[in-house]
């Protein structure tokens, strides 16, 4: 039977080798949020009325896409949003 020894260095380099898996892991992961809210979501997200929505649609504040009837925002501009108002 044949012995391995476990250097310093070679804890050094799995744990390099770790680190680098760990962070690629980390910046493929895509974020849970979806990527369009409904119009109630909004509101609701930002604690406002359906006529002060409709007010930063008009205004250009929020632009949203219509499908239907049903008006559609993206969720980076509502988050955008709420951070600009903080």
């Amino acid at each position: 039977m044949q012995v391995e020894l476990i250097t310093k260095e070679d804890l050094q380099a799995f744990r390099l080798q770790l680190v680098n898996e760990l962070k690629e892991l980390l910046r493929s992961h895509q974020p849970t949020t979806p990527e369009w809210l409904r119009s109630s979501e909004v509101r609701k997200k930002l604690k406002i009325s359906a006529s002060t929505l409709q007010n930063y649609r008009i205004s250009g504040k929020l632009t949203a896409s219509k499908v239907g009837s049903i008006h559609f925002y993206r969720s980076m501009e509502v988050e955008r949003l709420l951070d600009n108002n903080r």
